[in-house]
This record gives structure tokens, sequence and C-alpha cells, in this order.
């Protein structure tokens, strides 16, 4: 793709790199064909080949509208595009970009601002989790669209004695999972206790970035990264611990990312680099050890296991947990469609309810013929998405292990 940066952007580093993507689009379509908005709209510029003219148009000069920043809103940052990408296109960062300067040139309507400050403010607040479990109490008598986001209360059950094993990793603890569904956080400590790794909180108890990045605010997210930095490289290069288990895709695809949003900080852009390194899906530090842990299980029963596109298109570890379940004494039953988005995509399913449903009922239409015992994920936000659409139980994977433990080593 040939391009020609207007003034204002051309001599900056963000704009040679957004010239660098746009350059290796070669306009073949390919992307048209895995994304979820265009599949249920039609529309060109619900594509990411549409989002990606978009872009290029406003750094060449043309005056970005409220349309173009709902058409860029409308992108749910799967990132499929980029797995079915023969050229390579990193539309992720692009996309990243291309939002961060329309909303620099394009006001958005009171209500929209005021909804976003809401969501950063109230999953970042401390007083997210008592509030959480007082929803969890009321959920019967929330309407519908406020209990889809209320998952009902399950107990968390007993923890292992901490620090018993030499080998030890953090878990991130500032986020929404404790409060929403502590299960999966302690399903995580019993399942890693049992293959011989302790796994506890680190020391900085702060928000992976995630949830203030994608809701307009780069700034604070960039603090919340460095704090991270700050509290878990120096446990991890003194050996104190060996890796950050992510148990929430979500999560460590924004933290296997922190190299590329530190990339101009001149103290932390390396610092970033050497952390990446240390961080792992639950799913990698579990499945070398699946011969072992299956010795420990009582086994049998299917699944039909919904893979994020954080965890395969982010994180590119398609297939790892599938395999690792079959290992396990699972039967992990296939369906169509398994690339596509289910429409949660962090905040997506509050700020754009109408298609995020749609795509949620599409996922679960497709996964309704395995008559699957239990539908299984790796992430928080799939997994309350679909549950809010199905009867069928829906886990995280590493709980649905947890049940089947019998006996420890």
């Amino acid at each position: 793709m040939q391009t020609n940066l207007a003034s204002w952007v051309r001599d900056t580093p963000k704009g040679a790199e957004a010239d660098a993507i746009l350059r290796r689009c070669v306009h073949c379509g390919f992307c048209t064909a895995t994304c979820p908005t265009y599949q249920v709209l039609g529309d060109e510029l619900d594509s990411p080949r549409g989002r990606i003219y978009l872009i290029k148009q406003m750094l060449e000069g043309e005056t970005p509208t409220r349309a173009t920043q709902q058409h860029l809103d409308r992108c749910l940052t799967c990132r499929n595009c980029e797995t079915t990408c023969p050229s390579g296109v990193e539309y992720g960062h692009l996309i990243d970009l291309g939002r961060e300067w329309v909303d620099q040139k394009v006001e958005r309507p009171l209500w929209d601002r005021v909804r976003r400050a809401t969501l950063r403010h109230a999953l970042n607040a401390p007083w997210f989790a008592p509030l959480m479990r007082v929803g969890k109490r009321m959920r019967p008598l929330l309407p519908a669209a406020l209990k889809r986001k209320v998952p009902a209360h399950r107990a968390a059950g007993a923890l292992p004695e901490v620090g018993t094993h030499a080998r030890q990793v953090y878990l991130l603890s500032g986020c929404v999972q404790p409060a929403m569904m502590p299960t999966i956080d302690a399903a995580t400590i019993r399942v890693l206790d049992a293959i011989g790794i302790g796994a506890s909180y680190g020391v900085q108890r702060g928000c992976c970035g995630a949830i203030n990045f994608h809701l307009d605010d780069g700034p604070a997210a960039l603090v919340q990264m460095r704090a991270n930095i700050d509290a878990w490289l120096p446990a991890l290069e003194s050996g104190k611990v060996e890796a950050i288990v992510m148990n929430a895709s979500g999560c460590g695809a924004m933290v296997k990312d922190y190299a590329h949003h530190l990339r101009h900080d001149p103290v932390y852009a390396e610092l970033a680099q050497r952390l990446v390194g240390y961080v792992k899906d639950v799913a990698e530090v579990v499945a070398p050890h699946a011969d072992d842990l299956r010795a420990l299980m009582q086994t049998g029963g299917s699944v039909a296991f919904h893979p994020p596109c954080t965890l395969q298109h982010w994180q590119g570890l398609g297939g790892v947990t599938e395999r690792m379940l079959v290992t396990l004494g699972f039967q992990s039953l296939p369906f169509s469609d398994k690339h596509l988005c289910c429409g949660s995509a962090g905040a997506y399913s509050v700020l754009q309810p109408e298609m995020s449903l749609t795509l949620r009922d599409r996922k679960l239409a497709a996964i309704a013929p395995t008559q699957a015992d239990v539908i299984v994920s790796a992430n928080i936000g799939c997994i309350g998405h679909l549950q809010s659409g199905t009867e069928v139980p829906v886990r995280h994977w590493i709980e649905w292990v947890d049940t089947r433990l019998v006996a420890r080593p």
C-alpha cells in the first residue's frame, strides 16, 4: 500500500510505525473472511481492510468523523485478521493508534464519555470487590442486562498451605477476576500445587493496564504497567519466583504486550522486554505435567473448549489447551467457527451490546450440537459472556480439572 502521510504525523515515531504497518497491506481481503463484525454486518468499513483505509485517509490529511470513530469502535480487536493475513499486517497495533488519533480529533458524545469513564473508574476501584459481593446477593432481582455481568456465587474452597514447594510463581490479583470469579484463582492454586508448584499473589496488587488502555486512558495504563514491572521483575530475576502465571488470557495478552506499549520509554522499554519472557499462560505451565496430573484425576467426560481470541490470536497458543485436555483424559469436542470471537472482548460487551450478543448467540449455536457436559474457556470475560446465554455450565478449564482431582502427591 502506498502512503503519503500528512505533516502532523509524518515525522513522529508513532507515525513511522503506522506507515510501516500500512505499507504491508496488499488489499487481498483475506481478513474479511475471518472478521466477526464483517460477517454480521457485511459492511466493508466494518472489516479490517475497511478500517485500515479509514486510518490511512486520516493520516493522509482527511478529517475523521463520528462515523469513522464508530467503525473503529465496532472492532473487537480480536486479531483474527492477523492470524489470517499472509502479509503480516500488525492490525492490532494499527487500530490502537487509529483510535488514539481519532479520539483526539473527534469528541465523543457526553453520554459515551461518561459511560467509558464510569467503567474505567469502577473496574479499577478498591470498592469494586465489595460491590460485586452485594451484586451477587441481589442477582435474582437485577435487570437482565446487569444480571449478565454479575456471575452467580460459587465458593472458592480451601487452599493449600503457602510456601511448601521449591518452585514458586506469582498470580495477578489486582483485577476484576478475584472479585467476580474467585473460583478460578483458587482452582489454579490447587492444580499448580498438585504438580509441585506454589502460587501466590505478587506484591503489586494492580490491574495489568488493560481496562484503562481499552477505555481511552493510555497514560494511566502505562503507570500500571510500570508499577507491575517494578514489583515483579526483581522477584523474577532473583529467582524468588520463576514466572508470572496468567489464568485470564486477556491479562496475559496485555502483559505480553508490555514491551510494545513501553517501546518509547527510555527507562522501561528494556525492562518490559525482560519481563515478557517470564509471562506464561497457565496452560503453558500445566501442559508439560499433564501425564503426571492425569494420574491424580478422575478422568472422563466431554468438554467444548472455546479458545479466547487473546489466547489463540494474540498469544499464538491455539491448540495448546485442547491437546492438554485430551492428555488429561477429557473428550474435547470440535465445533465450527472456533476461530471467531464470542463477542465479549472486555468492555465491548457493555459498549457494543447488540453486536456482542449476536456473536455470543452465534458461538453458542455452534457449540450446541456437541452436547458437551461443559463449555470451558480460558478468560473470565468469555466465560461470563457465554454463561449469560446458556444453561450449560461454562467454566475455566482449570476449574474443571480441579473438580476432577482425587489425589495429591
